[in-house]
């Protein structure tokens, strides 16, 4: 039974005080995006192309011709592919903000703001602009760097599942003897990177070298490595990063190729925020 003016379950209410926060860091963060030359998009609330690994995430129905459609789960890679696909001939802009939710089976609602910059690769500019907004809104949480390269490169040295760090399970790692393997797990600052460069594999040296030259550009005071976290975005395929604050996460960007376009682009979660 559904008592009175109940709301489902993962869904989000705000009025008073949260509702003016959250129009507050909307407002902050906007305003940077148009400041960086950033243009706004709003995309359907309805899309006929969301991917992602797990369908079971998605909320799907039918349009009107029995076609599977679904609630926006994502809104990244459908930024971008509505702008090179449906308004290329319109537009060559390539910045571009957007101010909406996501949804994901069965009743969960995410406010987010995020940024796509097609065509840049270079992900610090992205990390500095979300740096600067989240301390315009007075939130100095652990700057968190990454890079996909290195769990999965760890994972072909030693025949390993993706699965082991999917799922986080390091123990399994730990029962690897080599000692430059359970001297990475546990690097975490810029000393422990340069020392364990020396120690490393080749291919996995040169990716860790990519997480010390993004944080050469980075201007953020409490910056941790984290060559080992696996990034639950299943397109990102470089370097990440992450603000985080205990156990929440507050943003999240990442590189990633849609089509032949390389993409560099953040989200910023405002219901953690708030």
């Amino acid at each position: 039974m559904i008592a009175e003016y109940e709301i489902p379950k993962g869904t989000k209410l705000y009025f008073g005080a949260s509702a003016k926060r959250k129009r507050e860091i909307e407002n902050v963060c906007v305003e940077s995006f148009y400041e960086n030359g950033f243009e706004e998009i709003s995309t359907p609330l309805f899309s006929y192309h969301q991917e992602l690994s797990d369908y079971r995430k998605l909320v799907r129905m039918s349009d009107e011709k029995n076609n599977l459609i679904s609630l926006r789960a994502d809104s990244s890679i459908e930024v971008v592919r509505i702008i090179s696909k449906r308004l290329g001939r319109t537009t060559d802009h390539q910045k571009w903000f957007y101010v909406q939710p996501v949804f994901n089976y069965p009743t969960t609602e995410t406010n987010q703001i995020g940024a796509e910059w097609i065509g840049c690769d270079d992900l610090s500019v992205m990390a500095n602009l979300a740096s600067k907004m989240l301390k315009k809104l007075e939130v100095f949480a652990t700057l968190q760097i990454g890079n996909i390269n290195i769990p999965k490169l760890v994972a072909k040295h030693f025949d390993l599942e993706d699965s082991v760090f999917e799922n986080h399970e390091m123990e399994k790692l730990f029962e690897i003897e080599e000692e430059w393997l359970h001297k990475l797990i546990s690097a975490s600052t810029k000393e422990q990177i340069e020392e364990v460069m020396g120690l490393v594999p080749a291919d996995i040296a040169k990716e860790l070298k990519k997480l010390l030259e993004i944080e050469a550009d980075l201007s953020w005071e409490k910056i941790t490595f984290s060559p080992f976290y696996y990034a639950d975005m299943e397109y990102y395929d470089n370097l990440y990063f992450r603000f985080i604050e205990g156990s929440s996460q507050i943003a999240m960007g990442g590189t990633y190729k849609v089509e032949n376009s390389v993409v560099s682009g953040f989200g910023i979660y405002t219901d953690t925020i708030i």
